[in-house]
């Protein structure tokens, strides 16, 4: 999770297990606006045979714990509007699917049977024909039950969300940790959130030169983070992470030697209205 930084260095900021593994958080974030109920990413959910589950260290492997938030919310799946899938690891799009149990007892239909999906085209591409380095992050038969729903729409460069989104919704591509990676940005009124997806999964990963072993050009990463922050932090930005098992997001801000680190942070669980 951390590339090529010593272990040295970051198990100072997450302490690992015996197996070498650290808590990570898979979040979904939420967006209500003008009666719609907009998704942002779907989360690891709980798909995964019990082998796997284990592997990874999934903590409730039988529990769909984005269908529960959402139900603590008033809301269930059918309620979903739209969800915008950063890109289709398993990780960030497990939670279209049932639990590992109701897959096994046919139920195999995805989560959100009224939603529009909303993906990039070339994350799209990516998960169709993966590259043998990461074949093993896509969910077999993903694409097809996504294509099949009739209600996905691809996203390529110089496109907008569509009508009604596009009037509080943008996108930015990322192709450092994987091609055509869709992160959105949420415009309120005197507030813009930024869903960072797997650029900046985390608060420990604000800092320029943490980078994923699993990003496939770091440098890339590097790049696109500078280029994020030019914006993000004379504006005062929400970063919002998904991986981060602390924080669900914050403001950044540079200290005296210019580093790039976290300012105002937000709660795992907090909600804000975009005033």
């Amino acid at each position: 999770m951390f590339g090529n930084a010593p272990r040295a260095v970051w198990e100072k900021w997450t302490a690992p297990d015996e197996q070498g593994r650290i808590e990570l958080a898979c979040r979904s974030f939420l967006v209500q606006w003008k009666g719609l109920n907009i998704l942002i990413e779907t989360g690891i959910g709980a798909f995964f045979e019990p082998k796997l589950a284990e592997r990874f260290g999934v903590q409730t492997p039988e529990r769909h714990l984005l269908r529960e938030a959402l139900h603590h919310n008033g809301l269930a799946p059918q309620d979903v509007d739209y969800v915008i899938l950063s890109h289709l690891h398993f990780d960030h799009a497990g939670g279209l699917l049932p639990t590992y149990r109701e897959i096994q007892e046919g139920n195999k239909d995805l989560l959100f049977t009224k939603a529009k999906f909303l993906v990039g085209e070339k994350a799209w591409e990516r998960a169709l024909h993966p590259h043998s380095r990461d074949r093993a992050s896509f969910i077999p038969g993903l694409t097809d039950q996504l294509k099949n729903s009739g209600r996905l729409t691809l996203l390529k460069e110089g496109d907008s969300f569509p009508a009604p989104l596009n009037e509080i919704l943008e996108f930015r591509l990322s192709n450092g940790h994987t091609p055509g990676q869709l992160l959105t940005l949420i415009k309120g009124p005197t507030t813009k959130a930024f869903f960072t997806g797997d650029l900046v999964p985390g608060s420990y990963w604000v800092h320029l030169p943490i980078t994923m072993g699993y990003d496939r050009f770091p440098e890339a990463v590097i790049d696109e983070k500078e280029t994020l922050y030019r914006t993000a932090l004379p504006e005062h930005w929400i970063l919002l992470f998904t991986h981060d098992e602390r924080i669900s997001g914050a403001t950044v801000k540079k200290d005296d030697r210019g580093k790039v680190q976290t300012d105002r942070e937000f709660a795992a669980f907090e909600s804000f209205q975009m005033g």
